[in-house]
């Protein structure tokens, strides 16, 4: 089941790595200054939870960004070893929205502690806690990738392996009881007593490497047009194969694990790195074609049929709209939830409330789905602006490591893994200001779960290996470091390397 690859270099020895070239920049110092910076932010907007809770600051209050400090610490010393010339700034942003995550997961666990006349949970204790935990686990799982995979194009020797792992992780949950898969209506769980899992979050990077490597061999056929119309190359009918598989591949994600966002997230990830890989703005207006016409159909059946359609059916009501009565008292599908989020998120209006000093507890799942609208509530718009630019620096890193990696799959995997980022912030931030319907997304490294948290940070981990095989010097000791320096081409237009058998 493994795909035939250029067999990878071996990976640099530590004599290797000594001899690169005297007064090159490596920037990890620089990244070591701004994950610094980074957690004197988290620290700052702890205590001042602990301000606005208790009326002082507590010794207490510095513990859990010293934890936190530490660990990104540790894989930064990882990464100073493994991947010296990897982006610096990733791992800093990265870190400063996980931290904020934890930061305020623990907020809400006093803020529910105090209401409820309990003790106050210990650093390790109720969801905060926990997410500290899988924060170590997380790291943790990022290192051992950068220590393994020295090469990224190791990964393309299972290619075909991955893209079974995604189909089946992808579907695995829409085949299991509702019992143990299905939470608020999705079917994306896979639940075993207290402990979870949501098998799509690792589905997204094993499709990733799959789609890279597929679409590497197959540039050329899928290139070709067949007729121009409005000035448009068209590809053959004939190679609308793979698009229509994905396509519907995705309407059943929708349907029967009844989640838009999961759907949208697959197929526009497919969609977006065929466009990447062939340079065909077709093949964008035929994916938004399939796409959209499969879910207003979807929607039809579910208003006519019901069934396996009516979830959908339910949730673009509700989306349409929020407020009316009767969507209000829906049992299946109420729009409370929507409702108390955007009611949060109009209370924070530009400054919001402080961290510690809204009422974010009355949004339901804050925790998880709708922790942007409950920390909108305390750090206003300008505070989700400042989160937005984060998320949008990683993604620009992210593109910027697929403009100058030389070869044609590290290009579409470091594409592919930002674009992905980008648009799973966007389907959670849509569907929580109404944008798009509700979806079962989690805000990446803010939101409560083990699962979404992992699988970011292993691809961020990937996005570091990637960018480091970008920006190394082109001269020195190892395959990757000899010969002439290519100066960066364009993203487009840099798709001529082929991995070949």
């Amino acid at each position: 089941m493994t795909a035939p690859a250029v067999p990878a270099p071996p990976p640099a020895s530590t004599g290797e790595m000594s001899r690169i070239p005297t007064g090159w920049k490596t920037r990890r110092n620089a990244e070591l200054g701004l994950l610094a910076f980074a957690m004197v932010i988290v620290a700052v907007f702890g205590a001042t939870v602990e301000a606005n809770q208790f009326g002082e600051i507590r010794m207490t209050a510095w513990i859990p960004a010293a934890l936190v400090g530490i660990l990104f610490l540790g894989l930064h010393v990882v990464v100073r070893y493994t991947a010296p010339f990897a982006d610096p700034v990733l791992l800093p942003a990265v870190a400063l929205i996980n931290g904020i995550g934890v930061a305020f997961l623990r907020r809400l666990d006093l803020a529910r502690a105090i209401a409820q006349k309990q003790p106050e949970p210990g650093i390790f204790a109720s969801t905060g806690g926990r997410q500290l935990a899988w924060t170590l686990a997380s790291l943790i799982l990022a290192a051992v990738l950068l220590l393994l995979i020295r090469d990224h194009k190791i990964v393309s020797r299972y290619a075909y392996t991955l893209g079974l792992v995604g189909i089946v992780l992808v579907m695995l949950p829409a085949v299991l009881p509702p019992s143990i898969s299905e939470v608020n209506g999705a079917r994306l769980w896979i639940r075993f007593g207290s402990f979870s899992i949501q098998p799509g979050e690792f589905a997204k990077l094993a499709l990733v490497s799959f789609f890279a490597y597929y679409l590497v061999r197959k540039r050329e056929v899928l290139s070709l047009a067949s007729r121009r119309f409005l000035g448009i190359d068209f590809p053959r009918g004939r190679d609308l194969g793979p698009v229509v598989t994905v396509w519907l591949l995705s309407l059943l994600v929708l349907v029967f694990e009844k989640d838009l966002g999961t759907a949208l997230l697959y197929f526009g990830l497919f969609v977006v790195t065929l466009y990447v890989a062939t340079e065909r703005a077709s093949w964008l207006i035929i994916g938004l074609l399939l796409f959209f016409g499969g879910v207003y159909v979807a929607y039809l059946l579910g208003a006519s049929v019901g069934g396996p359609f009516a979830n959908f059916y339910d949730r673009a009501e509700v989306w349409l709209d929020p407020f009316a009565l009767e969507n209000y008292e829906r049992e299946s599908g109420s729009s409370y939830q929507l409702v108390q989020g955007l009611l949060g998120l109009g209370t924070g209006g530009l400054f919001g409330a402080g961290p510690g000093a809204g009422s974010p507890g009355k949004v339901p799942e804050v925790r998880t789905d709708f922790i942007f609208a409950g920390l909108g509530e305390e750090i206003g718009l300008f505070g989700l602006a400042a989160l937005l630019v984060l998320y949008l620096l990683i993604v620009e890193r992210g593109l910027r490591a697929a403009l100058a990696v030389r070869d044609s799959f590290g290009k579409l995997v470091a594409g592919g893994l930002a674009f992905t980022l980008g648009l799973q912030v966007f389907v959670i931030l849509g569907g929580i200001t109404g944008l798009i319907p509700l979806t079962g997304q989690t805000t990446p490294f803010l939101s409560a779960g083990g699962s979404s948290l992992m699988a970011n940070w292993l691809l961020i981990a990937m996005l570091l290996r990637i960018s480091d095989a970008a920006r190394q010097p082109a001269t020195g000791a190892g395959p990757e470091r000899s010969g002439p320096k290519k100066a960066p081409t364009q993203l487009h237009g840099a798709m001529t390397e082929v991995i070949k058998p």
